[in-house]
């Protein structure tokens, strides 16, 4: 684990102080994060993994209402789950793929709204700067809404139903029972999975963005991870290395605020 990890990661941060190729570095000391720090193209993308940022609260938001739903143990509960659940399995290659021929500018989105003689509502979803990123966000959303919906689906399901029973025996309506009973029960999962949701944003949405944008046009969908892949694919290693140890740092502050909430969520 040690050998796999650990060295990995003390080459990494070595190579952040160096310039050039692997076989012949030159030593630059901080230069690297220098020239990040005042790259227009890395304040882009770190903007664009802060816009991201939007998807966490949405994605939340929907996979607690579905999940309340479905505890109610509707009719076809089981089906819906697996329904909603099944583009998290999907390969984000295909999700991509699939995507781009969904938001093109000719695509199905758009002639299905100029079918329905609704083509003010047409736009560019992938080669406009603004709507880009914001296409990219709701791939996200869409992908990662299953594993909300189930890990909250389990949280409820384990809750004692006599609460529950309770509220209801007090005249407390669906809403209020929600709301005031199930869920404050499940808040410290809520918090956890808020946690683990905006880490997946900040540094798993590389294949998403690579696939349907490729950080186009230009670099205004670009996100951190594309940029240490565009560094490292122009022969910058150091400037790629520089920019994933700070990618590094953001995501070790996260995790440990994940095992922070994880614990007083077992202490509760």
């Amino acid at each position: 684990m040690g050998f796999a990890f650990g060295y990995p990661l003390v080459q990494v941060v070595r190579e952040s102080f160096y310039a050039g190729n692997f076989a012949s570095p030159i030593w630059v000391g901080l230069d690297n994060y220098k020239g990040v720090i005042a790259d227009p193209e890395f304040h882009t993308s770190l903007l664009n993994n802060l816009k991201l940022l939007v998807a966490v609260p949405v994605m939340l938001g929907l996979g607690l209402l579905i999940a309340l739903v479905l505890n109610d143990r509707i009719r076809g509960g089981r089906q819906y789950q697996a329904i909603v659940f099944l583009p998290y399995v999907l390969p984000a290659t295909a999700i991509g793929i699939a995507f781009s021929f969904l938001l093109q500018q000719n695509g199905v989105l758009n002639t299905a709204l100029r079918s329905a003689h609704l083509g003010v509502l047409a736009q560019d979803w992938l080669g406009n700067a603004h709507l880009a990123i914001v296409s990219v966000g709701g791939l996200v959303v869409w992908q990662q809404l299953g594993f909300g919906v189930v890990v909250f689906t389990a949280a409820l399901l384990a809750l004692p139903p006599e609460t529950a029973e309770a509220a209801r025996i007090d005249g407390a309506g669906w809403w209020a029972l929600q709301r005031r009973v199930l869920i404050p029960q499940i808040r410290p999962i809520i918090e956890l999975l808020t946690v683990i949701q905006v880490i997946t944003v900040l540094t798993w949405v590389f294949n998403y963005v690579y696939v349907l944008t490729s950080g186009g046009p230009g670099y205004a969908s670009s996100v951190m991870e594309l940029y240490i892949w565009r560094s490292f694919s122009n022969g910058a290693n150091g400037t790629a290395a520089s920019v994933a140890v700070m990618l590094l740092g953001m995501a070790s502050v996260l995790i440990g605020l994940s095992l922070w909430v994880r614990r007083r969520a077992v202490a509760t």
